[in-house]
């Protein structure tokens, strides 16, 4: 078995898709591209958050089930989760479309200063990350390489999962338990980025949770030795985890926010809340950092008096590359291209860049080349896709939806990822993807080679979620 695996993982990929093919594919989704920037921009306007994306969730339903897919909508106990299929056989390429957004980053879309849209929007919520544009693309890439496989007479099958919540909300991991990925060959998905860029960069492990302590109330000046303090819980909490910091590996990440600190100044706090996440590269060395954090919110309750409840949110895991579907959508976003900018689009990104940091950024210009598929500028962020990487062969990719050097998770992704440069990004991804499915539907060994390249690559490594077994996806987690 290990010498077929090896044989596998070292053969000659086969031949590139047909350039008629390729050509074809590439065509048609200029000509059809309209549809889905509209598409794009009403997600960019509903901005809903994690597991209540109701009307992004149904707007893609509906385009894939007018272009003959079967839907299966609520799965795994989130509403807003889906998977729609097309085709039959083998292989079952899966495509992840996520479309939730991030609290508290509404603004303008192609605004080159923080200016909040004038509408109000439930959490004051933005696609500051872009998943806008990362749902969209997933379906308009299944429908294109519907078309292709249609006319070639293909066999095999697209399977789009709709996965909400990735922002801290693990859709993935509970779509997962409920058997969406069972039978699945390969899986593929992109993030909005600000160069184009398939990369064997991982991410980094996650595990989130909500520290709530509950105390006794009291008159704060009259009697207030009568009152026992939950802010003064979470305040010595996370003096403890700023004092863990120097005594955990430096690749770690620990930030929190107080959700909770009390009703008034002159009420000891008898309930507040602290929500805290904690990243690592690796999963297995975050369980021992984990268990340290959990240390400091038990010493803060005993030396205040109070009690904590520990409600876990989510964990996911750091991604395992894949070699072999790495190359594979190298290959097709070089074939794909990159992103111009208009005179006007050019001035934008000027002006935008005077906005942030740009050391280390990538230079104006760069959005219209594709980055050494083995340049790697490290695990940056957490993703609930790094589960799915543990089951089966999983690869990803990024596209210029934002100027260069734009940072994620800010008013100024968000301003890209409504305007034009964004949907620009939007349509190289959507390319790549359609063109990488066409090829996987038509040769059975590029699958034998990214299932070569999993095997190698896991190396007999168990998985296991974080989540305990009989947890549900938590539908209210964006809930103070």
């Amino acid at each position: 078995m290990h010498l077929l695996l090896l044989l596998l993982a070292t053969a000659p990929l086969a031949a590139e898709l047909p350039a008629a093919a390729r050509e074809r594919i590439l065509r048609k989704m200029d000509d059809t591209a309209p549809r889905y920037d509209e598409i794009a921009r009403r997600i960019w306007e509903f901005a809903e958050v994690g597991y209540q994306e109701t009307r992004s969730s149904a707007l893609l339903q509906e385009t894939l089930r007018g272009a003959g897919f079967t839907l299966r909508a609520g799965v795994a106990g989130a509403p807003t989760a889906f998977i729609a299929e097309w085709g039959s056989g083998k292989p079952v390429i899966a495509l992840m479309a996520e479309f939730d957004a991030l609290p508290g980053l509404s603004q303008q879309a192609g605004a080159a200063e923080k200016k909040p849209r004038a509408e109000a929007v439930a959490y004051g919520a933005g696609h500051g990350c872009g998943h806008n544009l990362l749902g969209t693309a997933v379906v308009f890439a299944a429908i294109a390489a519907r078309d292709e496989m249609a006319e070639r007479k293909l066999g095999g099958t697209i399977r789009v999962l709709g996965t909400p919540a990735e922002e801290g909300g693990s859709g993935k991991v509970y779509m997962a338990r409920a058997g969406a990925f069972d039978g699945a060959d390969v899986a593929l998905t992109w993030h909005p980025g600000d160069a184009n860029h398939a990369s064997l960069d991982s991410s980094l492990a996650n595990i989130t949770a909500k520290f709530t302590f509950h105390g006794t109330a009291s008159h704060a000046a009259s009697a207030p030795e009568n009152g026992r303090s939950a802010l003064d819980a979470v305040m010595l909490m996370t003096h403890a985890v700023e004092l863990l910091r120097e005594h955990v590996p430096q690749e770690t990440r620990l930030h929190y926010i107080v959700t909770n600190g009390g009703a008034a100044p002159n009420i000891v706090p008898d309930t507040a809340q602290v929500y805290l996440y904690a990243r690592h590269p690796k999963m297995t060395a975050l369980d021992g950092i984990w268990a340290r954090v959990l240390k400091c919110a038990g010493g803060a309750a005993v030396a205040t008096g109070t009690r904590v409840d520990t409600e876990l949110v989510s964990s996911v895991w750091d991604v395992l590359p894949n070699d072999a579907l790495t190359a594979l959508l190298d290959r097709n976003l070089r074939a794909a291209g990159g992103v111009t900018y208009t005179a006007e689009e050019r001035a934008f990104a000027a002006k935008l860049r005077g906005t942030f940091d740009l050391a280390g950024a990538l230079p104006l210009g760069s959005e219209a080349g594709v980055r050494a598929m083995t340049d790697s500028r490290g695990p940056g962020g957490s993703t609930d896709v790094g589960d799915v990487s543990w089951l089966l062969p999983t690869g990803q990719f990024t596209t210029a939806t934002y100027v260069p050097g734009t940072p994620g998770h800010s008013w100024q992704s968000t301003a890209c990822a409504g305007a034009a440069i964004g949907r620009k990004g939007m349509l190289v991804a959507a390319k790549t993807l359609a063109l990488a499915v066409a090829e996987l539907a038509g040769d059975a060994r590029q699958v034998a080679a990214a299932q070569a390249a999993f095997e190698r690559r896991r190396a007999g490594a168990e998985y296991r979620s974080r989540i305990p077994a009989n947890a549900k996806p938590p539908l209210d987690y964006r809930k103070k």
